[in-house]
């Protein structure tokens, strides 16, 4: 009987515990330092990043699987007869959708569906808990892709970040911004819009009051969120994640609320200390202007 196996990339931060329960499969990004790419999670982590960026002041990139990475991995799969649902990061934010595809081309048609997720972290890997759940029910590789297409466009993302100094790094912020933003300790939230990563909105202050400013407007609009599933995603920021969690169980009536830690690929880009909330909004509702 034929089976259906799903995969993600890392940066869907997919904790190992899903990995085990729910048979996901993970395809490592690679993280580059000085000219030496790593594999995400398998050759370093992320304490490891921070202390070498700390050390050396030189913030890593990462880069996507190549085409080989994604036939080495799928092959056994469609050896045994298996079908894959391969959720990709943004296809607006790198080539692994693209690589993925290629790699596809190489098996036989209707054996490999690839799905841009047009998200990151938490997002793909919600999107992939609720496809091994209807993997588990019974549903196609078709079934899947569908139902995953439409969960997509209802994936909302707010990405608490604590400090300027990675997205300076990077070259996101410019040497003003970086500047008056941590005069003013302003802390920048993050979403996604239609597959690219944004800068939405900002709080000043301290952290513990930008968490609370955060939750109070999620909590406000709680009637318009899924509530089967909310991720908290963290970075070294445990002690905020676990409030959130607490906090949200207490003044809402959602089902499960997940904790996960971003992994180096998603670290690279926003620095430690960083927290997050990811969920579905329900059906025909609009959580932001």
């Amino acid at each position: 009987m034929t089976q259906v196996k799903i995969f993600a990339d890392s940066i869907s931060d997919v904790p190992e515990r899903w990995m085990e329960e729910y048979d996901i499969g993970i395809i490592p990004l690679y993280v580059v330092f000085s000219g030496t790419a790593y594999k995400d999670r398998h050759e370093i982590t992320t304490d490891e990043i921070y202390r070498r960026v700390d050390e050396t002041g030189e913030l890593p990139h990462t880069t996507a699987p190549s085409p080989a990475d994604f036939i080495s991995a799928f092959a056994p799969y469609i050896d045994k007869g298996d079908t894959i649902v391969f959720i990709s990061m943004s296809s607006k934010l790198s080539s692994t959708y693209q690589n993925a595809l290629i790699a596809a081309d190489d098996f036989p048609a209707g054996s490999i569906f690839v799905v841009d997720s047009l998200n990151v972290s938490g997002g793909i890997a919600l999107l992939a808990r609720k496809a091994a759940e209807a993997v588990r029910e019974g549903k196609t590789a078709e079934q899947v892709v569908t139902m995953l297409e439409e969960l997509r466009e209802r994936v909302e993302i707010e990405v608490l970040v604590d400090s300027l100094d990675y997205l300076h790094r990077g070259g996101r912020v410019s040497n003003v911004q970086h500047m008056l933003g941590s005069l003013l300790k302003i802390r920048p939230v993050l979403r996604i819009k239609e597959g690219n990563v944004i800068s939405a909105d900002e709080y000043r202050g301290k952290k513990e009051k930008a968490v609370e400013r955060m939750l109070h407007h999620f909590t406000e609009n709680i009637h318009k969120v899924d509530r089967e599933l909310i991720i908290v995603a963290q970075t070294l920021a445990e002690r905020a994640a676990d409030y959130i969690k607490s906090t949200l169980l207490e003044r809402t009536d959602t089902k499960e609320v997940a904790i996960i830690e971003g992994g180096c690929a998603i670290s690279c880009h926003c620095g430690p200390r960083t927290v997050a909330i990811m969920y579905l909004r329900r059906p025909g509702c609009q959580m932001y202007a």
